[in-house]
């Protein structure tokens, strides 16, 4: 108990996450964390998207251990190092190459935000102009000039001086799908008298994470890029969370055929949540004079290594690629019937790839259920305006019988939250042996794993439940961002 209490009393009320999920985690490996008493949890939460490859994935591990034991260097701000140059190889070989990327890497500060600002403040300087387009549901980062092209209004009002340099405008569908949102800003853009100056640059995420798991339709990104060429304004494509595979694609825009001209990446780009950050500039535009943008933490050798290690391990063929659009299939079908089975009170399912959200008509409502599914041992958050979009973001590496057992427990608690009879679970049991990654060249086909992965979905076999305890506490924690979720209570196992 000690041990929780230095929490309350040393650390800064600022914390989110830790109020949603109390256990103290000593361990971690693939999609599971085990906390203090030996008790295990399948994550699919997994770092807010910074874990694609899984907790101390054994290949990336190995790299590492390896680089360290043989002292390789750890710090050397943008010195030239072995570590790095085999990144860079690596990212120009086996990503950028291929899809006829031609983009210089620039290394920023290790977070995503930091990314996002080199990005905007480069755009600025390539064009002379200062307006930034960003779009509604946005998130983007917390520093100032990230948090300006930010959507979010509980992240907005911490700033504490105006946000300025940005023009909202509507996201694919964000008033239907019968209106055009292209033709409204293009009638923005064109029209002198509409108060909007010509920007800089448009940034945007094309699945959009903390907003809602947002899809942008691939004929509405082309559009997009065609008015920007049309009105020579930059497009940034911020890819730090449905980038790195996470849509089933390396990037997040490849379903669409655009080429962005700048592109931000972050979170599972080390592959081991070590901080990592880059931006990646079409060579025309890398007008950045020498320290222009700069920061201390820019040369992270550990990340090179595991980033290196992921890319050549993962992405050197279509396999892994393949595999994670065949889990998103299942994924998707999975929460189609859920959607079917829980109706009115679960409305939809969104998402690409194994980035998917199951949109409940009550937020307060999906709170008691990633609650009660956190009391049941799965680990998940909730996003969108309102919080009120489940949102699965487990590792790409979770196999199929992880899946399985995670729907269930989610299942389990969307019949006690909305008072449907299901099948109970059992408890979660304590981790034994290690996670056996299937490597890339022995995935199966993916008709196989989906017709597999099916028939385990239709064992209706008993499984016992844990006890789990609702206990009244005042205002429940919230999502982990912030912001309560007005449930008035937590589950606790």
């Amino acid at each position: 108990m000690l041990r929780r209490k230095i929490f309350d009393l040393l650390e800064s009320e600022v914390r989110s996450y830790a109020r949603t999920f109390p256990a103290l985690f000593d361990k971690a490996r693939g999609t599971e964390l085990v906390d203090s008493s030996g008790r295990r949890y399948l994550d699919f939460l997994a770092g807010a998207g910074s874990l694609n490859y899984g907790h101390n994935n054994p290949v990336l591990k190995s790299a590492l251990l390896d680089y360290i034991a043989d002292d390789g260097i750890t710090h050397s701000l943008d010195l030239h190092t072995g570590a790095k140059e085999r990144f860079i190889e690596a990212m120009w070989d086996i990503i950028l190459k291929p899809r006829h990327l031609d983009y210089v890497i620039q290394f920023t500060g290790p977070t995503g935000t930091n990314a996002v600002e080199a990005a905007m403040k480069l755009a600025r300087k390539v064009t002379g102009r200062t307006n930034i387009i960003t779009f509604t549901n946005g998130f983007h980062g917390v520093s100032l000039g990230a948090l300006a092209a930010t959507g979010n209004s509980h992240n907005r009002a911490a700033a504490g001086i105006p946000l300025q340099g940005t023009t909202v405008m509507p996201y694919d569908g964000y008033f239907g799908e019968e209106i055009d949102t292209i033709t409204y800003i293009e009638k923005m853009l064109c029209d002198p008298s509409s108060g909007i100056d010509l920007p800089a640059a448009m940034i945007l995420e094309c699945v959009q994470g903390e907003g809602g798991i947002n899809m942008a339709r691939p004929g509405w990104l082309r559009r997009l890029r065609k008015l920007c060429d049309e009105k020579e304004i930059l497009l940034i494509v911020d890819d730090i969370q449905a980038g790195c595979g996470r849509t089933g694609t390396f990037f997040s825009f490849e379903e669409a055929g655009i080429q962005p001209d700048i592109v931000t990446l972050s979170k599972s780009l080390s592959g081991y949540g070590l901080p990592f950050s880059v931006v990646l500039i079409k060579r025309e535009y890398d007008v950045w004079r020498p320290g222009e943008h700069n920061g201390t933490f820019r040369g992270n050798n550990h990340a090179f290594i595991t980033a290196a290690a992921a890319l050549e391990h993962y992405w050197r063929t279509p396999d892994f690629s393949n595999a994670i659009l065949t889990k998103g299939e299942f994924l998707r079908r999975r929460l189609q019937k859920l959607a079917a089975r829980f109706a009115p009170d679960v409305v939809a399912v969104r998402g690409r790839g194994m980035m998917r959200g199951l949109v409940c008509a009550d937020p307060a409502r999906a709170a008691e259920v990633t609650a009660h599914a956190y009391g049941n041992g799965l680990i998940i958050e909730r996003c969108g305006p309102e919080d009120e979009v489940i949102k699965f973001l487990m590792p790409l590496t979770t196999t199929e019988d992880e899946l399985d057992e995670a729907l269930d427990i989610l299942e389990q608690s969307l019949g006690h939250v909305y008072g449907r009879s299901l099948r109970r679970i059992a408890p979660s049991r304590p981790l034994e042996a290690p996670l056996q990654l299937v490597p890339p060249a022995s995935i199966q086909p993916a008709k196989k794993r989906v017709a597999a992965m099916a028939r385990r979905t239709n064992d209706t076999g008993a499984k016992k439940a844990g006890p789990i305890t609702a206990v009244k506490n005042g205002p429940s924690p919230g999502n982990g961002k912030g912001r309560t979720n007005g449930s008035g209570s937590r589950l606790t196992a």
